[in-house]
C-alpha cells in the first residue's frame, strides 16, 4: 500500500505539473519535430520572428515532440516564446564515430546554423553537461552565429562523480536498460526518495517522456556523447572567447562544484554570473528566474558583431590533468541503492 501511494503521488505531482505547464503553452502551437539534413534531430516551438538555438542537454540525441514532454517545457521555455522567439531543441547528430568530439559537435551546430539560419540566430542557450561544453566551443570558434549566448549549469568540466554518473547513465541507456537509466537519474533529482521500487518505476516513466523513441544509432550514440563530454576540459578555450556570456549556477550540483562555477566565471574574459545559492542543478534549471534572466541580459548587452571575428580560434579537448584537485577517484553508480 504505501508502494503504491508513493507511486500515485508521484505520478499524479507529475501530471500536475504538465498540466499546469500545458496551460502556460495554451495559445501557442504545438511542437514540430523533424531531422535537419546532417542529422540533427529538432523540436520547433512557437512563431516568433527571433530564433533561438536551445543546445540540449544529454547523453542521447533525440528530441521528443509529445505533449507531456512539451508541456513540461514550457516551465522555462514559455517566457521566450511570449518574448517573440521561436524556440528550436537541437540535439547531436546521429551516427557520430567513437571518438567525436565536443568540439566536432560544436562544429555541427555552428553548420545548421549556416545553413538552416542565414548563418545566425539571435540567441544560443546551452544547456547542462552537455549542451554547456558545446556552447563553450561555439563560443570560442564562431561567435559570429549568434547574438548573444548564455550557458545554463555547466562549469569547465565535470567532477569525478558527475563523469562516473554520466558515463553509467549512457552505459544503461546504451543496453537498453532504460527503467534502471531512470532510476540513477530520478535518485540525482530526487536524493530523498527512499521507497523501494519507486525510483525505477518514476524512472521509467521520466525517461519514456525525456526520450520517446529511440533511433537506431541512438545504441552507439549515447555512448559516444557521454564520453565526449566526461574527457571535455575547458580550461584553456574559456579564456579565448571573446564576446560575453551570460553562464548560470547554483551551489549544490554534484556534477559541477560551487568551485568550478566560480572558475569558470573567472576565466571567461566577458562573464555575467548568476549564482543560484541554495538550489540543486534540477532545482535552478526549472528556476523562474532564469529565463527573465537571460531576457534581461539580452536586453542589456549588445548583440555580437560578426566582423570582429573573422579568424576562427583552436578548440581543445583534453582531460582533466592528473594535478587537479577535484579530480578524485568516484566509484562507478551503476547498481548503487540511489533513490
Amino acid at each position: 500500500m504505501r508502494r503504491s501511494a508513493a507511486l500515485a503521488l508521484v505520478t499524479g505531482g507529475m501530471l500536475a505539473v504538465g498540466t499546469l505547464a500545458w496551460y502556460r503553452l495554451k495559445g501557442t502551437p504545438s511542437a514540430v519535430g523533424g531531422i535537419f539534413p546532417n542529422g540533427m534531430a529538432y523540436a520547433r516551438l512557437g512563431t516568433g520572428s527571433k530564433n533561438l538555438l536551445f543546445i540540449r542537454t544529454g547523453p542521447g540525441n533525440v528530441v521528443p515532440v509529445g505533449r507531456l514532454f512539451v508541456a513540461l517545457s514550457a516551465f522555462w521555455l514559455g517566457p521566450f516564446l511570449e518574448s517573440g522567439y521561436t524556440v528550436w531543441i537541437v540535439t547531436r547528430k546521429r551516427d557520430m564515430p567513437k571518438g567525436y568530439t565536443v568540439a566536432d559537435m560544436a562544429e555541427d551546430y555552428a553548420g545548421v546554423i549556416a545553413d538552416e539560419f542565414d548563418g545566425k540566430v539571435d540567441l544560443v542557450i546551452g544547456e547542462e553537461a552537455y549542451g554547456g561544453p558545446i556552447g563553450f566551443c561555439l563560443a570560442t570558434r564562431h561567435p559570429d552565429r549568434f547574438g548573444h549566448i548564455a550557458i545554463s549549469l555547466a562549469g569547465y568540466r565535470l567532477s569525478e562523480q558527475g563523469k562516473a554518473f554520466e558515463l553509467d547513465f549512457a552505459r544503461l541507456m546504451s543496453e537498453g536498460r532504460t527503467s534502471e537509466a531512470g532510476a540513477l537519474l530520478v535518485g540525482i533529482m530526487f536524493p530523498g526518495l527512499r521507497v523501494p521500487g519507486i525510483a525505477r518505476a518514476f524512472g521509467a516513466v521520466l525517461v519514456r517522456v525525456m526520450f520517446g523513441e529511440l533511433h537506431s544509432y541512438f545504441a552507439s550514440d549515447v555512448l559516444v556523447e557521454a564520453e565526449a563530454a566526461t574527457e571535455f576540459d575547458a580550461r584553456e578555450v574559456l579564456p579565448e572567447i571573446h564576446v560575453p556570456v551570460l553562464l548560470f549556477g547554483c551551489d549544490r550540483d554534484f556534477e559541477f562544484p560551487k568551485e568550478v562555477y566560480e572558475e569558470t566565471a573567472r576565466l571567461i574574459p566577458d562573464c555575467t554570473f548568476r549564482l543560484y545559492e541554495g538550489k540543486t542543478a534540477f532545482q535552478a534549471g526549472s528556476d523562474k528566474r532564469l529565463p527573465q534572466d537571460v531576457l534581461e541580459f539580452v536586453r542589456q548587452r549588445p548583440a555580437v558583431q560578426p566582423e570582429r571575428f573573422a579568424e576562427q580560434l583552436p578548440i581543445i579537448d583534453r582531460p582533466a590533468a592528473a594535478t587537479d584537485p577535484l579530480a578524485t577517484p568516484t566509484p562507478s553508480l551503476a547498481g548503487s541503492s540511489r533513490g
